[in-house]
Order: structure tokens, then sequence, then C-alpha cells
């Protein structure tokens, strides 16, 4: 959706801790009955192991803007390494209260129809039949907290939205002045919304959704949204959120957002590379083990309405590139990213993308195949122990994900100054860089350096 970073943190918070009295609170349960509490992880589709992630905008992909145009793009999008496509919404936009001259993906008219700007239903199928034949998967965004305000239930079905003390709808934050906010207290206007979640996995085959603010409905409605398509095909739940219970029963991922304002808050200098170790830990804490977190640097919402990556990280970015594929969870890549995107995307209007000669396309393709090759790197209960490994200067972070016999090493330094890269602990064996030529063993030698904001990734 849009909002601001402020919106986004407040949500986190209040989850989190939300979150946390509930666990503290079954546990307190659980010890006063005697009983053990058994928590059966929640079984992710097995294609999803060592999966990356990106997110098409179909609108400013191509210059048609279109899904056939689109389609045309999937085998360099397999060449890169991506298994998991997430389309931004592909549904009919609201026209009554629209903004911008195209209006917003996010303000849905019709959840059973594609728009007609995109193309046609038979344009849609084609798209996931192409995407399966490359042994890729395609999960649709899904819009439902609300819909737009010329939609069909806003006439036949006024009963299915929240209203004001005045009686009147009403948009689910103020400025989303485009949108009505639906009610979930209302049980057939859920059942609708199920039959709508299904329609696409019948008729298009579709591997599963990123739902739109996933905080904003009741976990138990999308507890029952995971069962019933379940019932279809194992399905790829994405909810844009951060918040613990949903990875229960509803979802296999989560957004990493509090990952990535630290990210940003290292770059702008306010927080020390401390607060990952920090995050790290409580993330352990907090969500399950078999949670996997949505890691990025950037995504349509950060791209249109805070910044490029090189509004926010500068020059760097690819150092924070770097730290948010190989730390911890599922990677993202939004449109134009690997095209060394920077502008901010027109939002509500036409803007596409200039690809250039895709100058960052190798620099991802090496990160998403070590991704997808060494274990030590994949998802959930898959994936390897992390370990902060201690240097001779706080600048540099150094880290190792350990896996039985697969060990990826990732060196960066924070600094702008070229810093000697030692560090402590001992590793086993010859680790490769995936960048270039280089050994691990000649970095442990106190004649080598890592250059300002410089990188290293090594593998076995």
């Amino acid at each position: 959706m849009r909002y601001s970073s402020f919106f986004i943190a407040a949500f986190t918070i209040f989850a989190l801790n939300s979150c946390d009295n509930q666990a503290d609170k079954a546990t307190s349960e659980a010890n006063q009955i005697g009983d053990t509490v058994e928590i059966i992880p929640l079984a992710h589709p097995e294609w999803s192991d060592n999966s990356s992630i990106y997110e098409v905008n179909i609108r400013q992909h191509t210059p048609q803007g279109t899904i056939k145009a689109f389609t045309a793009d999937l085998p360099r999008l397999k060449e890169l390494g991506i298994e998991i496509l997430w389309l931004m919404p592909i549904y009919p936009i609201g026209v009554e209260n629209r903004k911008g001259s195209l209006g917003s993906y996010y303000s849905v008219k019709n959840y059973t129809a594609v728009n007609p700007e995109f193309g046609t239903l038979e344009d849609m199928k084609n798209l996931v039949n192409k995407a399966h034949e490359l042994d890729m998967k395609v999960i649709l965004d899904w819009v439902a907290n609300h819909s737009s305000w010329d939609h069909a239930w806003v006439k036949n079905h006024p009963e299915w939205y929240t209203k004001d003390s005045l009686g009147n709808m009403m948009p689910p934050v103020p400025d989303w002045s485009d949108v009505a906010d639906l009610n979930y207290e209302n049980a057939e206007m859920r059942q609708e919304m199920i039959k709508a979640f299904k329609y696409w996995v019948e008729k298009a085959d579709v591997d599963g959704y990123r739902c739109d603010v996933a905080m904003m409905v009741p976990t138990d409605f999308w507890n029952d949204v995971k069962l019933s398509l379940d019932s279809i095909k194992p399905v790829f739940m994405l909810a844009e959120a951060e918040q613990a219970d949903h990875h229960e029963k509803a979802f296999d991922m989560s957004y990493a957002w509090e990952f990535h304002h630290i990210m940003n808050s290292i770059a702008k200098g306010e927080m020390s590379t401390d607060k990952i170790d920090a995050y790290m830990a409580r993330r352990d804490s907090v969500f399950p083990a078999n949670a996997y977190r949505m890691m990025f640097t950037t995504n349509h919402d950060e791209n249109s309405w805070n910044g490029t990556v090189f509004e926010r990280f500068g020059e760097d970015h690819d150092l924070y590139a770097v730290l948010a594929f190989t730390i911890d969870g599922m990677p993202l890549i939004y449109s134009g990213q690997e095209s060394s995107l920077d502008k901010r995307l027109e939002f509500f209007d036409k803007d596409t993308i200039d690809w250039k000669d895709y100058p960052l396309q190798d620099f991802y393709s090496r990160l998403i195949h070590l991704k997808s090759e060494n274990p030590a790197l994949w998802n959930g209960l898959k994936s390897g122990k992390f370990k902060r490994l201690t240097t001779n200067d706080p600048d540099l972070y150094i880290f190792s994900k350990t896996k039985d016999k697969h060990e990826v090493v990732v060196m960066l330094n924070f600094s702008k100054e070229r810093k000697q890269a030692k560090f402590a602990e001992a590793v086993s064996g010859e680790l490769e860089s995936i960048f270039n030529d280089r050994l691990l063993t000649v970095f442990t030698k106190d004649d080598i350096y890592l250059d300002p904001k410089g990188y290293q990734v090594f593998a076995k």
C-alpha cells in the first residue's frame, strides 16, 4: 500500500508487543496446568526452501505496461535466479475518488477480473504457464482490507463496510481517500472474499498471495484463507506485516521492516552495527524458528514514498544489499533494482523503468544463485546457524552462516576508510569469493584490507 514510515513503525511495535504478551500468557497457562505445549511448525511449500522473490510492477516494467509484455522478460528473470514472482495488483482500478490519472493498484474495483489496461485473463493464464515451465512460481498481490468506492459491493452490500459515527462508509486511513474500509465482523463478506481468493488459484493456477496491510485484517480470517487455499493446492503466503502470530497458521513469510529500518538508520549514521546483533538475538525470541522473513533494501512503497536506494543508502546501496541478501530470510528484488533504478517511480501514473543495460544484473545474480545453491542461506528451519565473528575493528561487520558442511562468510566494511580485515575465529577449509578469485584464507593475513564501504562474500 502507501503509507509513512511512522505508520509502519507504529503497527510493528504494537504487533510485536501484542505477540510477546500472547506468548507469555500461553506459557503461563501451560505451566499452571502442567502441560507441555507442542508447537507444530507451519509447513511451507517445498519449492520455497531456497527461493528468492521478485516484485513485479506491471504498469512500469515495460513501455506497454501489460502482462503480455512482461511475460517476455521471464527468461531474463530466470537467469537472474528468481523463483517467486510477486505481481502487484492486476485487478481493475476504481474511478471514483481516483488518485492521479491511472489510480492506485490497491483501489480494487473487481477482485475476479484483470485490469483491461494490463490485459486479459488469458494473458494472466499464459504468464503463469510460462513461469511454471521455467520452474518459477507466481503470487498475486491481494487487497483484503478495503475496496474502491465503485466496487459493486458498495452498492449491493453496504453492510460489508465499516461505518463512522454518522453511519457513513469511511476509508481505513484518512489519506487513503480512494478506498473504503471493509468490515470483518461481517461473516458473509468474509466468505465472498475467500471465494475471490480461490478464484485465481482455480482459474489461473497461481501459487499464492502477498497480502496488503495484513495487520489491519483479523488473523483468524487469514487462517481461514490459508486452510481454504491449501485444500486446492499448497500455496505460499506473504504478509505485509511483522506479526508473529501470522506465522502460526496463515503466512509463510512476513516483512522484516524492523531490519530494513535498522539498515536505513546505520546508513544515516544514527545507529551502530551492534543493532544488527540485537535484532538477530531478538528475532529468535519473537518469531517462530520456521518463519520466513522478507529482507529488502527497496520495494514499491520504499521507492515511491521514501526514496530510491541511492537516496537512502547512497553509493553504498550494494553494501546493504549484500547484508540483506545473506544475513537472514528471503531476499527481495523490486522491478528496476537490477537496472540501478535511480528515480522514484510515479505511483498513480505511467512511469516506465529505464532498464539501461541491466548494470546490476550480475551483482544480484551472484547473490541469488548463492542463496539458491548454498543451504547455509536457505529459509526458515532449513537455514544455517548465524554467528557474528569477532573483529579487530568495530566498523567491520563479519559473520558466518553454517549448515552441515556448507558455510558462508560475509565481510562488510561500514567505514569510509580502508580497513584491515582480521578476525579471531578460525574458518576451516577453503572458502571462495563469489565476486572474484579471492580466497578467505588470504583475508586472514595481516596485509589484506577491505576497501571503504567494501564487502566480500565467501562460500564453500
